[in-house]
């Protein structure tokens, strides 16, 4: 599994800041950091391989970065770094553009042109963090003249395709750990169809993305919108389909791919809400059949039945054994500590 991480406080104070310029320097692409939290520099960082993409997850203090005509020159991976910034601010400047960022933006440089780059804490939401996916340049099927307009400029991550593909980096990367390489290798291809799609919206280019790439952009619109809606009981086939103005033929055709049905997707996932809440020890005094309702699940018997098929016992049974569970390790964690 190409899976690696690694903290800046598991070495001594005067390692930190070198040890960090050396790894993003190897995993990124030579750059020239500059930083006054060098005496105490604390940070981290992990990578996962998938396929041919890379994703970089990244949580450091204020510093600097410049990647110089020489340092291109010295060596280039020749990859669009895309960066969706989860924390802090940062800002990056590669040739005449120039891009002030928060949380919730992507970004996106090529490593095969010189740019500046900054990072620092925000009040609001701490430390600068981000995630980075790193795109081989012959692999985006957009032409470089098209994205050159993108590079170095706020890209939004909280709607349409940018929410689509920032919920699953954020995903992939909090499953990164137990994910093996054949998962890995799946997650690329879906990163890259996403990003592509991305890139495509945005550089007005959406007719050199091919079908499959279009498809898995739409499950993915799709996939969102269920899960939006999931509370809403007049969510279904034809409501969907009409939504994203589609056939529900080619609906059910897109769901194919997957082994499920639409309605069985929908189904399946909110009974898993449903799990969830039931579990849920602060909402103990919410009734079975209203946990059910508030998730699209209207008819109390047919509730019961459906949560039974897929979780083997009633809805109520499995409330009681898992609060009985909960219940029993907080008393066994209590006593412990006393101990």
């Amino acid at each position: 599994m190409a899976f690696t991480e690694f903290d800046t406080a598991a070495l001594p104070r005067e390692q930190r800041f070198e040890w960090w310029c050396e790894a993003i320097g190897q995993g990124v692409a030579p750059i020239r950091i500059t930083t006054d939290k060098a005496s105490d520099f604390t940070a981290s960082l992990s990578s996962l391989g998938l396929g041919p993409l890379q994703l970089t997850t990244l949580a450091f203090p204020e510093l600097r970065s410049e990647r110089t005509a020489e340092l291109v020159r010295r060596g280039d991976p020749e990859t669009y770094e895309l960066t969706l910034i989860l924390g802090g601010s940062m800002a990056v400047a590669q040739g005449r553009n120039d891009a002030a960022l928060r949380a919730g933006d992507f970004a996106l440089w090529t490593s095969s042109r010189p740019y500046r780059g900054r990072a620092a804490s925000t009040p609001g939401t701490g430390a600068a963090r981000a995630i980075i996916l790193h795109l081989p340049r012959k692999l985006v099927p957009v032409p470089e003249a098209r994205l050159d307009p993108l590079l170095a400029h706020a890209l939004p991550a909280r709607s349409g395709i940018g929410r689509i593909l920032a919920d699953h980096l954020v995903s992939v990367a909090r499953e990164a750990p137990g994910l093996d390489d054949a998962e890995c290798e799946r997650l690329g291809m879906a990163s890259l169809d996403l990003a592509a799609g991305l890139l495509a919206v945005r550089a007005d280019a959406q007719d050199r993305i091919s079908p499959e790439t279009r498809h898995q952009v739409l499950l993915a619109r799709i996939d969102v919108f269920i899960q939006d809606y999931l509370a809403d009981p007049q969510l279904d086939p034809d409501a969907i389909a009409a939504h994203h103005h589609i056939s529900v033929r080619l609906l059910h055709q897109l769901f194919r791919s997957r082994g499920e049905t639409v309605s069985t997707a929908i189904r399946r996932r909110r009974l898993e809400r449903c799990s969830r809440d039931l579990t849920d020890p602060r909402l103990l005094a919410v009734p079975v059949h209203a946990i059910g309702a508030r998730w699209g699940l209207t008819s109390p018997a047919s509730f019961s039945r459906s949560f039974r098929t897929a979780y083997g016992v009633p809805p109520g049974e499995h409330r009681r054994t898992a609060l009985a569970v909960r219940s029993e390790a907080t008393l066994h964690a209590s006593q412990a500590n006393d101990g």
